[in-house]
């Protein structure tokens, strides 16, 4: 036997993953447990989770592998610091602290948190190579053209090469300060969303305004080749140096200082968001078919946080070169922690590799699952009326028509997702033919901003009759959009804004709550193998109603992460207007519960305040 633990951590969404003789047995993040969002602290709970799982000590572990070189990364922030003097003081005094007394002697403090049982060495891998192997190596393809984006690894800030078989080889980078992640970024805080969780709001809010400041951009910002290379005008930009994204050159260029958070949206961020948005897409187009160039591959993987752009995934599925596209649905750093796992394992090992039609990640749900006593015994201890039942058939039946009465479900049941997404483990669900409860789930129960789009789980047989676009584009992850068909959309009046945030009150098409203002709509296929009761779910709604499809949105509300345990399932819906409740097989309706309150405010509880 041949146990693999991988680790990210100590910089943002720290993991753990497991791999025990080839199979990926456990992998998450460490904020589900620690109920910290993007927890960047030793994922000890996580690894303790994996070890459980597989029923192993740490002591029985063979190698541990972590997703990045912490050396060169030390290397090039004394560079950077260096070329900056002055200006970069401030900065240097915050992080060397830290470096020197966690980051540098890593090997030394891994061994720590493992409580000093693990005896043997420590696999480092580059970032992006962790990223490569997490996308290369569990995809379905036994060739493939590679391509990583995101803020900053070590140096490099994108990566692009190939695997064969059970090897990668990453050929070439562009490096830091020039970075696709961090110019988005740069605009999500410009807008006055928080750096690293906020991209997909500025994502969600780009279909609302017009891409005015795409020349702004390119004339002042950045100078793009043809091939997808560029170089950042660093006057704009205070990153690579200071505490803050951007400058007052950035301010004056676009009309002002940063909006604050909280404070209204403006027509100017609808249109900075519209913006950026092109720009990238149009960089990653170009990134993409200068690979194809180069590779003559058919096949793409994708990793790296820019990855998780679905809408440019849609388009670069659209418009790419390549026949089939697959990006690992952990694409951020937490991936990182199973990229490595794998490396060691195909790479470094030289075990074979033998690409599954589908993938290797079994839908991602490589969290923790739980047993129906502890459930019972937790309902039991807090009081809940719940009725069980034990017949799968009933119980979705039952479920399907909660959902045709437009009534919100909470829905908890196997092993949690991996990943940023909820994929129908950790899910809340709505009928998507609803037009009320796009703005009902997003202000009375997630309790977040009324523009956010939500996305539709649908069964996979019928994807390509709502959408535009072939299931395998799709895919299993919720991370490629695609427009709504010509036949579903709804005709719209003259006098019908079709810009701005006052869009949002018009239907649009037969599912209104999961159709953007542009059509779009972020889509996850659903299929039996891979999701077992959300599938006979799905096909008890689309029996009882004709449609084939539920809103799925994560299991959480606004500033916390997706729920794990039955226990924070039970909380999140005693706190906001979540009408159902379904723990594996038991059943909570609100109406019966005495011990709750029955209509919630975002104020209610300081817990789900808003941010």
């Amino acid at each position: 036997m041949t146990a693999i633990l991988g680790i990210s951590a100590y910089y943002h969404d720290s993991a753990a993953a497991l791999i025990v003789d080839g199979k990926i047995v456990a992998a998450a993040q460490e904020e589900r447990f620690s109920r910290k969002k993007h927890d960047a602290a030793f994922p000890a709970r996580a690894v303790e989770f994996c070890l459980a799982e597989a029923g192993l000590s740490v002591s029985q572990i063979d190698y541990v592998g972590y997703y990045e070189k912490p050396l060169l990364k030390f290397g090039r922030l004394l560079e950077m610091y260096v070329a900056a003097v002055p200006f970069g003081f401030r900065s240097f005094i915050s992080a060397m602290p830290v470096w020197l007394k966690e980051k540098l002697f890593l090997d030394r403090d891994l061994r720590s948190q493992l409580g000093h049982h693990y005896k043997k060495r420590f696999v480092f891998c580059e970032h992006h190579e962790s990223h490569a192997a997490s996308a290369f190596f569990p995809s379905p393809f036994e060739d493939a053209a590679i391509l990583t984006l995101d803020g900053v690894g070590e140096w490099a800030t994108t990566s692009y090469g190939v695997g064969h078989g059970n090897r990668i080889e990453l050929t070439g980078e562009l490096r830091f300060p020039h970075s696709l992640g961090l110019l988005y970024s740069a605009f999500t805080h410009f807008c006055g969303f928080r750096v690293n969780s906020g991209e997909y709001k500025l994502m969600g809010l780009a279909p609302y305004g017009e891409p005015q400041f795409v020349e702004a951009i390119y004339r002042h910002l950045l100078d793009l080749k043809p091939d997808g290379s560029f170089r950042l005008n660093l006057a704009y930009f205070d990153f690579w140096h200071g505490l803050t994204m951007t400058s007052r050159k950035f301010d004056q260029l676009f009309g002002g200082p940063p909006r604050t958070p909280e404070s209204p949206l403006t027509q100017r961020e609808l249109d900075l968001a519209a913006s950026i948005q092109v720009v990238t897409e149009e960089i990653i187009l170009r990134m993409a078919k200068h690979l194809h160039e180069m590779t003559r591959m058919n096949n793409l993987c994708m990793a790296g946080g820019v990855a998780l752009n679905c809408v440019a995934n849609g388009r670069l599925a659209r418009e790419g070169p390549f026949e089939r596209i697959w990006i690992q649905p952990a694409a951020g750093d937490a991936g990182g922690a199973l990229g490595v796992a794998l490396m060691i394992w195909y790479q470094l090992l030289q075990n074979p590799r033998q690409p599954n039609p589908h993938d290797i990640l079994r839908g991602s749900l490589l969290g923790p699952n739980y047993d129906e006593s502890a459930i019972r015994a937790m309902l039991d201890a807090r009081g809940a009326k719940y009725r069980y039942i034990s017949d799968e058939t009933e119980l979705c039946q039952y479920v399907a028509g909660l959902l045709a009465k437009e009534q919100v479900v909470g829905w908890f049941a196997g092993r949690m997702e991996f990943g940023p997404r909820a994929l129908g483990s950790r899910s809340i669900l709505g009928d998507a033919r609803s037009p009320r409860l796009q703005s009902v789930m997003n202000l009375k129960i997630k309790f977040r901003e009324s523009f956010r789009p939500f996305a539709p789980a649908v069964l996979e047989e019928c994807a390509s009759e709502y959408f535009d676009a072939e299931p395998k584009v799709l895919g299993p992850y919720m991370l490629t959009v695609a427009n709504v068909r010509q036949q579903h959309r709804l005709p719209v009046s003259a006098d019908a804004p079709s810009r701005g945030l006052p869009a949002i009150n018009t239907p649009r098409s037969t599912i209104p709550a999961v159709t953007h203002v542009d059509y779009s709509a972020r889509v996850q296929t659903v299929n039996a193998e891979r999701h077992g009761r959300f599938h006979h779910l799905l096909k008890e709604f689309e029996s009882l109603t004709g449609s084939p499809m539920l809103i799925n949105t994560s299991f959480n509300v606004r500033g916390e992460p997706i729920v794990c345990t039955p226990e924070e399932a039970y909380d999140c819906f005693a706190n906001t207007n979540i009408d159902a409740l379904v723990i594996e097989r038991f059943v909570l309706l609100r109406p019966e519960q005495t011990n709750i309150a029955q209509d919630v405010t975002a104020t209610t509880s300081p817990k789900f305040a808003l941010d």
